[in-house]
């Protein structure tokens, strides 16, 4: 279904840089087209160096809201008037919307990750461990979402201890500060043993590095029986690691439940609706990843 563009369109999109590879937009705008709503959501690559003059763009010609994502999550707290305790909490924003003209940042990607693990995979959680690669935007919501569920010992592995202190540091006001623990990457043979649950967040196995892994076949071996493995990467379908993680009769989910989720989550805050096709949405990019079903 095309969406016929006129001068009264109504714009919503999602910034990163790159930020071709997203799916996003083909996600929401079967969402709108369903709705038969009079909005277009495009992609908007912008570098580092030019985020504050594209808000500033933005608001000038009345985007509604925007998606953010890799590299901007954090660096783009400083040019919004308001964000959710929520996304205080993280520290990083995903979802902006224009509210009394003003941009309201807030964090749906906590909602997004925790959806297939309180639905499909539900289970009490309060005997389990999680552990966390890497130590960027997205484990911020991985953690408060781990915190969400419950989770008896949430670790965060990193490779850089700095960038692991400034990440434990950052949460020091925050109920969070006592739910987790950091370690550098070298630990990680005496964590994964324990990890009921094992959640790469790194770009490591992204497009376009799509043969790499964040971790070893021998180290995957040595998840316990009944681990998930769970990759916020959703190209290729499955990464390298869940294969890895499969083959070793884990459960592997991947990123697009968490696209889908997060995306259903943003819409509702844009649109002022409720209901939302999500199965469309889910289709829609099952489609575009050649999945059929």
């Amino acid at each position: 279904m095309t969406t016929k563009i006129t001068g009264k369109t109504k714009l919503l999109g999602v910034i990163g840089h790159p930020v071709e590879h997203s799916l996003s937009p083909v996600m929401h705008n079967a969402a709108i087209a369903q709705l038969g709503l009079d909005y277009i959501y495009l992609p908007f690559p912008i570098e580092p160096q030019n985020l504050e003059v594209a808000i500033a763009g933005f608001a000038a010609v009345g985007v509604v809201g925007f998606s953010v994502t890799i590299p901007h999550k954090q660096a783009i707290i400083p040019l919004l008037s308001e964000i959710t305790p929520l996304a205080q909490t993280i520290g990083a924003v995903n979802t902006v919307s224009r509210q009394n003209h003003k941009w309201v940042g807030t964090n749906t990607d906590i909602e997004g990750f925790i959806a297939p693990l309180q639905t499909t995979y539900k289970q009490d959680w309060s005997q389990k461990v999680a552990v966390i690669l890497g130590n960027g935007g997205a484990a911020r919501a991985v953690v408060a979402g781990c915190t969400q569920l419950g989770f008896a010992q949430i670790h965060v592995v990193g490779r850089n201890m700095q960038r692991l202190e400034e990440f434990r540091n950052s949460w020091s006001n925050s109920s969070l500060a006592d739910k987790f623990q950091v370690h550098q990457w070298e630990e990680l043979p005496k964590l994964i043993p324990q990890a009921n649950l094992l959640v790469n967040t790194t770009p490591i196995g992204m497009y376009p590095k799509v043969n790499e892994s964040p971790l070893s076949v021998e180290e995957i071996a040595n998840l316990p029986m009944g681990a998930i493995a769970y990759d916020l990467i959703y190209i290729p379908k499955p990464t390298q690691f869940l294969q890895q993680a499969q083959k070793q009769g884990v459960i592997a989910i991947d990123g697009l439940e968490m696209l889908v989720q997060q995306g259903v989550a943003a819409l509702k805050i844009w649109l002022q609706q409720e209901t939302l096709p999500v199965e469309v949405m889910r289709q829609a990019l099952q489609d575009r990843l050649g999945l059929g079903e």
